[in-house]
C-alpha cells in the first residue's frame, strides 16, 4: 500500500533544556526528544492519522538505535532510516527564552548522516507511488543528499503532491551564496512551496510575500505558502485562490517546532481535499498547539486538539 506522506531530510536527537528562561551553562537537566524536521512533519502527520514515512540517516550508534525506536512508538515507518558507520547521530541543544527566542545549537560534524543520503539507495517507486512526497532545502547543502533529493523529484515528475520545504539553515551551506540555484532546480519538480519571509526571499530574491508568492507559482509551483510571523500565513494558488489567516492566539513555551506541526497538518489538509482558508486554519492551530508546549515531535497534536482550538479561538 502507498504512503500517504513519504518525507526526506533531517533527523537528530534534541536535547532540550527542562528550565526555561536558563541558558545553556546554567541548565542543569535536559530532556531528550526526536528531531528533525522532515521527521517531524511525518510524525505529526502520523498523529492526524496518515500513513507516514520518513527517508533519512543515522549515526551506528545508542542515539541511532533510539531514533529507530521514536519513530516506531510515533508510527512512522522507519524502513528508509539507514545507519553511516564512522558518523555521530546529529544532537541539537536549545535555550527557551518565551515567547520569541529559542537559539539553536546544532552538532552535525564532522558531517551529518542525513547528508549522506545517496540516489542509488533509494526506493524510488515508493517515492514516486507516495500521494505527497516532502524534500527540505537542508536535504539540498550537500553531496550525495543534493543528487539523491535532485533525483528523487525528477523520477517523481510531479506525479501526487510534491512539497519543498524551504527550510533555510544558512549555517549548512558551504557558501550561502550557492543555494538559489538548487533551489530553482528544485520548485521546478515542485507542487506545493512552503517558506516564512526569509526562505522565500533565498528561493525567489523577493521578500514581499504576495510578490513571493506570484513568484514561487512563476518557478512553477500549484500552491505557495508564505509564513509571515505574527501577520500569519498567506496562501495562493495557481487557480488565483487565496487564503490569507491570522495567527491563533497562544502563550508561548517552545516556538521551534510549531513549523513542523504546521507542514503535517498542511500534508493533512491537501489530503483531506480541503480549501485553501480550512487547510491554513487547521495547520495554524496544529503550530499553536506546539508552541505552546516544550518539546516538538511528542507534542504533536491530535486531531480532537486541533479542532478544540480551532473552535476556541486559541489554544488554552
Amino acid at each position: 500500500m502507498a504512503h500517504d506522506l513519504i518525507t526526506m531530510g533531517r533527523i537528530g536527537v534534541d536535547l532540550y533544556p527542562l528550565q526555561t528562561g536558563v541558558p545553556l551553562p546554567q541548565v542543569t537537566s535536559f530532556g531528550k526528544f526526536l528531531g528533525g524536521s522532515a521527521t517531524n512533519v511525518a510524525v505529526a502527520a502520523a498523529r492526524l492519522g496518515r500513513r507516514t514515512a520518513v527517508i533519512t540517516r543515522t549515526g551506528d550508534d545508542p542515539f541511532g538505535t533510539y531514533l529507530h525506536e521514536a519513530l516506531k512508538g510515533f508510527g512512522v515507518d522507519d524502513r528508509w532510516v539507514t545507519p553511516v558507520p564512522g558518523l555521530p547521530t546529529p544532537v541539537t541543544f536549545c535555550e527557551v527564552f518565551p515567547p520569541d527566542d529559542f537559539p539553536l545549537y546544532f552538532y552535525r560534524q564532522p558531517k551529518a548522516p542525513d547528508l549522506e543520503i545517496d540516489a542509488h539507495e533509494l526506493d524510488l517507486d515508493a517515492i514516486r507511488d507516495a500521494r505527497i512526497f516532502w524534500i527540505t532545502g537542508t536535504g539540498l547543502s550537500e553531496e550525495p543528499s543534493r543528487t539523491a533529493t535532485l533525483a528523487a523529484l525528477a523520477h517523481r515528475a510531479k506525479s501526487g503532491t510534491t512539497v519543498f520545504d524551504l527550510d533555510w539553515r544558512p549555517m549548512f551551506w558551504r557558501d550561502p551564496a550557492e543555494a538559489r540555484p538548487f533551489y530553482a532546480e528544485a520548485l521546478k519538480h515542485t507542487t506545493v512551496a512552503v517558506g516564512n519571509l526569509d526562505e522565500v526571499e533565498v528561493a525567489t530574491g523577493v521578500r514581499d510575500p504576495h510578490e513571493a508568492a506570484r513568484a514561487l507559482l512563476d518557478a512553477g509551483v500549484e500552491i505557495a505558502v508564505v509564513k509571515q510571523g505574527p501577520k500569519g500565513v498567506l496562501a495562493v494558488d495557481s487557480k488565483g485562490d487565496q487564503a490569507e489567516v491570522p495567527p491563533l492566539p497562544v502563550n508561548v513555551l517552545n516556538g521551534l517546532g510549531a513549523g513542523d506541526a504546521f507542514g503535517g497538518s498542511l500534508c493533512h489538509g491537501l489530503l483531506a481535499g480541503w480549501d485553501l482558508e480550512k487547510i491554513m486554519r487547521h495547520a495554524n492551530a496544529a503550530g499553536a498547539i506546539v508552541a505552546s508546549r516544550l518539546e516538538c515531535s511528542s507534542a504533536m497534536p491530535t486531531p480532537d486538539e486541533i479542532d478544540a482550538a480551532i473552535a476556541a479561538g486559541a489554544v488554552r
